[in-house]
């Protein structure tokens, strides 16, 4: 399956925050791509998600396991931040640190970053499943995950 371009903020935004998220980041200017893997933090106790989310970079030829840590995604009242930790592996003003701030600021704001194009790879942010309807592959997450999402 090809990677989907996601087409407005909204479907960015719930995508990116679904719990297994994996999108590829795109500069229409320098045609640099990153690739990262955002996951949802879970109660160690009782499972449960929690408002914060690790992002990884790829960085290995494996697409399923070659990814460094990088930072996270964490509320701060109402917003969604991004901001490195201690246990980051990469240097705020790294490349793949500033392509990654550069996209969140957008989508914290309900944009689309300019000149930056977003895609998935065609499994449900949710769960991981392989999309196969249209409107979910669109939007990047499957039917059943988004009644659970909205409920």
């Amino acid at each position: 399956m090809t990677n989907k371009l996601f087409s407005n903020a909204a479907d960015i935004h719930d995508y990116t925050l679904a719990g297994r998220a994996v999108l590829t980041l795109t500069s229409e200017a320098t045609g640099a791509h990153y690739t990262y893997r955002i996951a949802q933090a879970k109660d160690q106790r009782t499972g449960e998600p929690q408002p914060r989310w690790f992002v990884a970079l790829l960085t290995g030829p494996d697409n399923t396991a070659d990814y460094s840590y990088m930072g996270m995604l964490d509320t701060v009242g109402e917003a969604v931040t991004f901001r490195l930790t201690k246990g980051s592996k990469f240097a705020a003003d790294g490349k793949p640190v500033r392509a990654f701030a550069y996209f969140w600021k957008f989508v914290a704001a309900g944009q689309t970053a300019p000149q930056l194009e977003v895609r998935h790879e065609g499994r449900c942010g949710r769960c991981g499943r392989v999309l196969t309807v249209d409107s979910s592959i669109d939007s990047g997450i499957g039917p059943e995950c988004l009644k659970k999402m909205e409920a």
